[in-house]
């Protein structure tokens, strides 16, 4: 249980926090991270307090339903109708939100509150008293006059309230609250005592069978408290049903502090008491504060950075927001709620949940192997425990469910990159879980394995195309594993399997394409269409998803229409007239920035003999669709991957292939990045003349040594050393 094992060394290191080393914490990169970017726009970020893959993402809700609301916060509202302790970031799925804690008092009067028979607060906001850093968040509720703050230790949300003098404040955990996709379907409260509360919230949304155990602690007795269920007041101290929720009740002086902890737990009431017991004994919130942003300093100083502040400031939140998921899902005794619906124990791990897998296998779990190879190793045993409740490898799993949502078996590259990266697990294992993940019925895998692609048509909104392909790039890790473990036959299957990209090639329009059930391509076809064969995107989109095989497919073309076709897609603009969907965003020419599959294209010039437009259009990509704004993403940030990219590529690499262990090589944004590794190493990217204008290569040393690829290896980077680059204004076509 590492991160239990550090987080209490962290809180011992940090117990006598002082002026001094609050002063110290200003001077790290914390400082940098907007923890408000991402929450207009397209980002569906949140603002609130979170540890690095935290269980507790305590957070204001501006208690309103809405696609730009799927995060429970959108910078454009102006009420909060509370704090809620888990959220989502940066998705299209409107879930979570469990346990609504609101304090209220005498002064609101306002009517703030939609027609609803369970009465809500709302108070009204202004983002002048406002503020947000890791693991710290406060605004001032103006409705109320009090002042909500919030910190979190991995399994415990602490809140602070500052009250003004009133005979009448209030306290108020609201079980029924819900917006969006959320519905609750069970919930109940215990009065243990005036200074303790337990019970649970089973809800349902996208992730259908939801459980939040709690037990919550007051720093204060209440005077009284009622229970209620719907619009009723029970006279009992246990209240059960759908809709729950109690109002604590005191008499406060001016500025008195009222304090209250809030264990979660996915198994039990009693797994979030010890979780209480363990993470959080003391009533110290500015200790809280500050242990939390010395975990967080941990975490962002795994890299060190030079350049200018605002470039300083783009790069620490896009790596803030790397570490916001996967989210921790076991007690710390090891308990969790399984996919199965089961309780299991977690043993001599921790297990994590919220695995966007269709995003982050490109270059979130990547950069995850670079910076985290420990939280990696129990993602794997968290992999394999899904594995086992359900007989499959995750998808889209959240709080202990699989949604099935979106396409491919994505678990499978993240494991088989970890493996050839020295990641221990049981490789036998592995393989066996990603066969089976390979050759299950659903999902149209019967299909494809039988005409070795997916038809079009044989189901509404099959997205034919783009299964294909990546089932195949899926196909090609299990080939490279197997092959790795001596398993012949299975290495041959999958090899075969991972050429399938290649049925759907049409040599008349050049695109892949989808055919139907007798092997002939469907009509019509005009490649910029969001049609159904292609999962949010469209064939220009998809044609470049052979992350496995580039040399075949710039063969298949020819390298000079592979260049020409890598030209056109930057340049073909969408038509006024274009129809183009929510998802399609970030654009330049067909590429869509906003949508993962077209993240990897700007570097497939390094492929193909023309490096510098690669180093060009990375550039032109940061600087025109990344801000620290509130709609500094141009599309969904998806638990991490927008920032993953921006990550990696302002350092000079990226991932195209994320199971290689081979990154290509741009040119840095930055003047210089320090990889501090877990093995004691440090890898070193440097720059000369780095500038707004010398965005091209000129030459590369690794070690000193003049360096003559585009491309370097994990290995070499876990090796520690400095690659260095002299840049300039004009591309240096003869460099390789």
């Amino acid at each position: 249980m590492r991160y239990i094992l550090v987080t209490i060394l962290l809180f011992a290191v940090f117990t006598n926090c002082t002026n001094k080393s609050q002063t110290a914490i200003e001077d790290t990169p914390n400082k940098y991270v907007n923890a408000f970017t991402g929450t207009s726009g397209e980002g569906k970020t949140y603002p609130g307090a979170v540890l690095p893959f935290g269980m507790v993402q305590l957070s204001p809700d501006n208690g309103l339903s809405g696609w730009d609301r799927v995060a429970g916060y959108y910078y454009g509202d102006s009420t909060i109708s509370g704090f809620s302790h888990t959220h989502l970031t940066g998705t299209g799925s409107g879930d979570l939100y469990d346990l609504l804690l609101m304090p209220l008092n005498s002064r609101f009067t306002e009517s703030l509150t939609p027609t609803d028979k369970r009465y809500r607060p709302y108070s009204k906001f202004s983002h002048d008293r406002e503020e947000a850093r890791p693991g710290y968040y406060s605004v001032d509720l103006l409705s109320s006059g009090i002042k909500a703050e919030l910190t979190t230790t991995a399994r415990v949300g602490f809140h602070q309230y500052t009250f003004p003098k009133d005979d009448k404040s209030q306290l108020i955990l609201d079980l029924g609250y819900s917006i969006n996709w959320d519905r609750p379907v069970d919930s109940k409260i215990n009065i243990e005592d005036k200074q303790t509360i337990s019970g649970y919230r089973k809800s349902t949304g996208w992730a259908k069978d939801q459980r939040v155990y709690f037990v919550v602690k007051f720093s204060k007795p209440f005077d009284n408290a009622q229970l209620f269920e719907e619009t009723k007041e029970a006279s009992t101290k246990s209240v059960k049903g759908k809709h729950t929720r109690i109002v604590a009740n005191y008499k406060t002086k001016n500025n008195e502090k009222i304090l209250v902890k809030v264990a979660l737990s996915s198994a039990s009431i009693e797994g979030a008491r010890k979780n209480l017991n363990a993470e959080l004994t003391h009533w110290d919130f500015d200790k809280t504060v500050n242990e939390a942003a010395n975990i967080w300093t941990s975490y962002l100083t795994k890299i060190d950075v030079k350049g200018t502040e605002a470039q300083k400031e783009l790069f620490y939140t896009n790596l803030y927001h790397c570490f916001l998921t996967p989210s921790l899902h076991s007690d710390v005794d090891g308990g969790y709620k399984g996919a199965d619906g089961k309780n299991h124990i977690a043993k001599g791990y921790n297990k994590y949940d919220t695995f966007s897998l269709w995003d982050t296998f490109r270059a979130a779990h990547p950069l995850y192997t670079v910076l985290c190879p420990n939280e990696t190793e129990d993602m794997i045993k968290s992999f394999m425990s899904h594995y086992d409740e359900t007989g499959l490898l995750p998808i889209w799993s959240l709080a202990g469910n699989e949604s099935f949502t979106m396409i491919g078996y994505h678990a499978v590259p993240i494991a088989v990159d970890a493996y050839f990266k020295g990641i221990p697990m049981d490789a036998k294992k592995v393989l066996e879980a990603c066969v089976t993940s390979a050759t299950k019925e659903p999902r149209e895998i019967d299909l494809y394995m039988k005409y070795g692609y997916v038809p079009a048509g044989t189901k509404t909104s099959n997205w034919s195309v783009s299964k294909t392909l990546e089932y195949a790039f899926d196909d090609w890790c299990i080939a490279r594993l197997a092959k790795a473990l001596g398993e012949e036959e299975i290495y041959k299957t999958f090899a075969k399997r991972a050429n399938n990209w290649k049925n759907l090639y049409d040599t008349e329009s050049t695109f892949l394409r989808p055919k139907d059930i007798d092997g002939n391509f469907t009509t019509p076809f005009t490649a910029k269409d969001y049609t159904k064969p292609y999962c949010e995107s469209n064939a220009w989109q998809y044609f470049w998803f052979v992350p496995h095989d580039m040399e075949g497919l710039i063969d298949t073309l020819g390298q000079p229409q592979f260049i020409a076709k890598l030209d056109t897609m930057f340049n073909y603009d969408p038509e006024p007239e274009d129809e183009l969907p929510s998802f399609s965003t970030g654009m330049i020419g067909q590429y869509a920035h906003g949508n993962e599959p077209s993240h990897h294209v700007a570097y497939l010039f390094n492929y193909a003999g023309e490096h510098w437009k690669t180093q060009d259009m990375v550039r032109r990509i940061i600087t025109t669709t990344y801000s620290t704004e509130p709609d500094g993403y141009c599309g969904n940030e998806d638990c991490g991957q927008m920032s993953a990219w921006l990550v990696f590529s302002s350092i000079g690499l990226y991932p195209v292939n994320p199971a290689s262990g081979i990154y290509s090589i741009t040119s840095p944004l930055l003047e210089e990045a320090t990889i501090n590794l877990e093995n004691g190493q440090k890898f070193i990217i440097s720059t000369e003349n780095q500038s707004e204008q010398n965005k091209y290569i000129q030459a590369i040393s690794l070690n000193g040594k003049t360096y003559n690829k585009l491309t370097i290896t994990h290995q070499q980077i876990m090796d520690g050393g400095e690659l260095h680059f002299v840049l300039g204004s004009k591309p240096n076509k003869e460099l390789f």
